[in-house]
């Protein structure tokens, strides 16, 4: 009997799971558009830039019950994000290592995964794995990503008075909110 070949962007989960198989590649980071978008202008990513990952399908016996459906999967790629410090691109790493429960229906799914320690999705006969990976991968970045230390120094406050000599407008506020003189 040969191994069965699985599409990874319309993987049979319980198939995939029954015969144990696994898979491995990577895409090029272009092709996961919405982390892309986050990807400062001057930093787009390339075809250089790559996701790499693997997926392995286990069907797991379960004592008086339906064996249960498995899939493991982690993922590692370098993001171009932009530093909420200084504004300038900074390069995250991101890495993901998940394991899914599959189970018959979205009811079950939700009744389930409020319980379990990993994450419990519906079976489907097609599942898109580089979706997957890109949720995922979206999920593992920084909310507020930034440098350790950044490249250029931070700009320094401004005083009371601009480069021109005319008064700081929130000056101005701070002054009225202050109220009138004594």
């Amino acid at each position: 009997m040969t191994a069965r070949e699985f599409d990874p962007r319309s993987l049979d989960v319980t198939a995939f799971a029954r015969d144990g198989s696994s898979l491995q590649g990577q895409w090029p980071l272009a092709q996961f558009g919405r982390i892309a978008e986050a990807a400062p202008a001057e930093s787009l990513p390339t075809d250089d830039d790559t996701v790499q990952w693997t997926a392995r399908g286990e069907r797991r016996p379960v004592r008086g019950g339906e064996a249960e459906i498995r899939l493991h999967l982690t993922a590692h790629g370098d993001v171009a994000l932009v530093c909420q410090r200084c504004l300038k691109p900074v390069e995250v790493t991101l890495d993901v290592e998940r394991n899914y429960l599959f189970v018959h229906g979205e009811e079950t799914a939700a009744e389930i995964d409020v319980d379990s320690d990993d994450d419990v999705l519906a079976i489907t006969r097609a599942l898109d794995l580089q979706e997957l990976i890109e949720d995922e991968l979206l999920l593992a970045m920084p909310l507020v990503p930034r440098h350790e230390v950044c490249p250029e120094p931070l700009p320094v406050p401004v005083d009371e008075e601009d480069d021109d000599g005319a008064p700081n407008p929130f000056a101005s506020l701070a002054a009225l909110k202050r109220g009138p003189p004594n």
